[in-house]
C-alpha cells in the first residue's frame, strides 16, 4: 500500500524540491496544494529511500486510517495490514511495485482503531523524463458498504440458490413418486387386459360358431395390442411419452407371427416418433386395424403379397401409412372391412386426424395424419 502526509519538515522539503522539477515527487507547489485539497485519500512514496516508505499523505488519507501524519511518514504501507487481508492481495501489490505496472486492486485494511474497511486502490508509478521511478502514487477509496452490500446479496443469492435446490429435489421426489405410480398403474393395466385377452381367447376356442371365434380372437387382439402399449409405457422413464417406433417392431413381430411367410411379406418402416401417452392406445389402436384389416382382407384365398407400415414425422404432423398390393377396395361396397372400417374412422376423429383411403390398382393406400403440435 501507499501513504501520504508529511510533518512540516517533510512538507517544506516537497516545496523546495518545485525548484527541481525532475528529482521531486511534485513539480510544483500549485500541484502540492491541490494534493492537500483533494478528498481523496492519497498518498506517495519513494521506492529510492529503504523498504519504500511513505513520503506524503494528504489529510483525507489521515481521516480515513485514523493515523496522524507524523505516525504514518516513513513507514512502509503495509501497517495497514491486517489479519484479514489476503496475501495474495499482497504479493500483486508486491508485483506491481516491483515492475513499475499499474494496479487497481479491492484489498482489505484496516484503522488505526482496528476496524477493517474495504480500500479500492489505484497505484501508478511516477517517472521523470528518463523514465525512471521517482515515486509511486495511489488513491484510496473506501468501498465498505459496497463490499457489504456484494456480500448481502451474495448471502441472498446463496440461500435463494439453496432454497430453489430444495424446492427442486422435493419436486422431484414428487415426480418420481408419480412416475413410479404411473409405472405401476401401466403394469396392473397391462396385466389385467391380458387376463381379458386370454379369456377371449379361451371363450374363442370353445365357441362352435365360427363366426363368434372370429369376433372373439379380433377383440382379444386388440385388447393385446392395449396391452402392449401399457407394457411399453410401464419400461419408460419419461411416462408422459410414447414412442411409436417401438410399439410398431412390437405389433410386427406379432403380426408376423400369425401370417404364411411364403405368401404375406410385412414392411415396416416407422420414424421413432414420440407422441403423448394420451395418443398412445388411440395409435396403438389404429395401426393395429389398418395393418390386420390389410392382412385379412387383401389376400383372400392363397393370392400372394405384401403389407408396407410407414409412419413419418411432417412439420407438425405424424403421416401414417398402411398400403398392400392385394385386390384393393369393392367399388360396390362402401364399408368392405365392417366394424375395423367403422373404428378407424373413430380413432382417427379422436385423434383429430384426417382419414384417407387410395386404391393403388393393385391394392389400397390408407393415410392418416394426425397433428402433433410443436412440442411433441
Amino acid at each position: 500500500m501507499i501513504v501520504l502526509d508529511a510533518p512540516r519538515q517533510a512538507e517544506a522539503s516537497l516545496v523546495r524540491a518545485a525548484d527541481a522539477p525532475s528529482d521531486a515527487p511534485f513539480s510544483d507547489a500549485p500541484f502540492l496544494a491541490a494534493f492537500r485539497a483533494s478528498e481523496a485519500p492519497m498518498v506517495m512514496t519513494d521506492p529510492a529511500l529503504p523498504d519504500n516508505p511513505i513520503v506524503f499523505a494528504n489529510p483525507a488519507f489521515c481521516h480515513l486510517t485514523g493515523y496522524a501524519a507524523d505516525e504514518v511518514v516513513g513507514r512502509n504501507c503495509r501497517f495497514l495490514q491486517g489479519p484479514g487481508t489476503d496475501p495474495s492481495d499482497v504479493a500483486r501489490v508486491r508485483e506491481a511495485v516491483g515492475r513499475g505496472e499499474p494496479l487497481r486492486i479491492d484489498m482489505l485494511n484496516y484503522r488505526k482503531d482496528g476496524r477493517p474497511f474495504w480500500n479500492a486502490m489505484t497505484l501508478t508509478a511516477v517517472r521523470d523524463e528518463a523514465g525512471a521511478i521517482r515515486s509511486y502514487f495511489a488513491v484510496l477509496t473506501d468501498v465498505t458498504g459496497t463490499k457489504q452490500a456484494e456480500r448481502a446479496l451474495a448471502r441472498e443469492k446463496d440461500g435463494l440458490a439453496q432454497d430453489v435446490e430444495a424446492r427442486n429435489l422435493a419436486l422431484q421426489a414428487a415426480l418420481d413418486q408419480q412416475t413410479a405410480l404411473l409405472h405401476e398403474v401401466d403394469h396392473r393395466v397391462k396385466n389385467n387386459l391380458q387376463v381379458i385377452s386370454s379369456l377371449m381367447l379361451l371363450k374363442a376356442r370353445r365357441s362352435r360358431d365360427p363366426a363368434c371365434r372370429d369376433v372373439l380372437r379380433s377383440m382379444a387382439d386388440r385388447i393385446g395390442a392395449l396391452a402392449t402399449v401399457h407394457r411399453l409405457l410401464y419400461s419408460l422413464s419419461d411416462v408422459g411419452r410414447f414412442d411409436l417406433r417401438d410399439f410398431a417392431a412390437d405389433f410386427a413381430a406379432d403380426l408376423e407371427a400369425g401370417l404364411d411367410p411364403d405368401r404375406i411379406a410385412l414392411t415396416v418402416d416407422v420414424e421413432a416418433v414420440a407422441v403423448t401417452a394420451s395418443m398412445a392406445a388411440p395409435l396403438a389402436l389404429l395401426v393395429h386395424e389398418l395393418a390386420v384389416n390389410a392382412v385379412r382382407h387383401a389376400f383372400p384365398g392363397e393370392r400372394h403379397g405384401r403389407v408396407t407400415i410407414t409412419a413419418r414425422r411432417r412439420d407438425d404432423s405424424l403421416v401414417l401409412e398402411v398400403s398392400d398390393d392385394g385386390i384393393g377396395l369393392p367399388a360396390d361396397i362402401d364399408n368392405p372391412e365392417g366394424f375395423g372400417r367403422d373404428l378407424v374412422a373413430m380413432l382417427v376423429r379422436q385423434l383429430r386426424g384426417r382419414l384417407a383411403f387410395e386404391d393403388l390398382g393393385p391394392g389400397t393406400r390408407a393415410q392418416v395424419v394426425l397433428p402433433l403440435g410443436p412440442g411433441h
